[in-house]
């Protein structure tokens, strides 16, 4: 099964390209970087272009996998409109993914002990996305929250005490929870081969999302829905 994966969330986005099969295995085939700011110009044409390179035409495309959220409003918007778009053209499955998820989910590929991960991210404006995932047997959400940061240091202590680890790719924030005292994981940033790995393990699972329900999952309200609030 040929199967497409793409991060639109932040920054800096990425597409992947892997062969999965039985055993749970994906080799991945290619990875495909984006410069941030210019998504809705990049992906689609850096998607032809990366099955053109490898020999593939779209319509051998079985599966796709997408990073939802949280992050940027426009660049998860640009990201979700392609695969829906790709998906409704050649009726093919899609697996949602969080990248609070991706950041779990690299922790436990670092060989972090079992049991439950806070997986963290820089959501700017002194707020924290925070995602409390359980490990085993396979990656499950518990919960995701948008936190300040104060609020997220508080927690990321008691975390510590309940044997809870801290997982995060941004260094400011670690800097941060280590300077309170607490152990945290600095990660590499996770990318769409990531994104694969994960969509896969949905796919076999049968964790599909319909059409209509593929929705950004920004966690956060976007600035036209903050301030358009009549005051209290």
């Amino acid at each position: 099964m040929l199967l497409l994966a793409t991060d639109t969330s932040g920054k800096q986005g990425s597409i992947a390209l892997a062969e999965c099969g039985s055993g749970g295995i994906c080799t991945l085939i290619g990875v495909t970087p984006l410069a941030g700011g210019a998504f809705s110009a990049q992906l689609v044409p850096q998607i032809a272009a990366l099955l053109q390179k490898h020999g593939y035409r779209k319509s051998d495309l079985a599966a796709f996998a997408v990073v939802s959220g949280p992050g940027s409003f426009t660049g998860l918007r640009v990201g979700l409109a392609a695969i829906k778009a790709l998906g409704e053209a050649l009726q093919k499955p899609i697996a949602a993914i969080s990248l609070l998820e991706a950041v779990a989910w690299s922790s436990k590929a670092r060989g972090a002990a079992p049991g439950r991960v806070l997986a963290a991210l820089d959501a700017g404006r002194g707020d924290v996305f925070a995602g409390d995932y359980e490990l085993e047997p396979h990656v499950h959400m518990q919960s995701e929250r948008l936190l300040r940061r104060e609020e997220f240091l508080a927690e990321a202590k008691g975390a510590e005490v309940t044997h809870k680890a801290i997982v995060t790719p941004d260094a400011v924030l670690a800097a941060m929870v280590q300077a309170a005292g607490t152990q945290v994981e600095l990660i590499e940033y996770p990318n769409a081969a990531v994104i694969v790995r994960l969509g896969w393990e949905r796919l076999q699972r049968g964790q599909t999302v319909r059409l209509e329900e593929l929705e950004a999952n920004y966690i956060r309200h976007s600035d036209a829905e903050i301030f358009s609030r009549p005051a209290q």
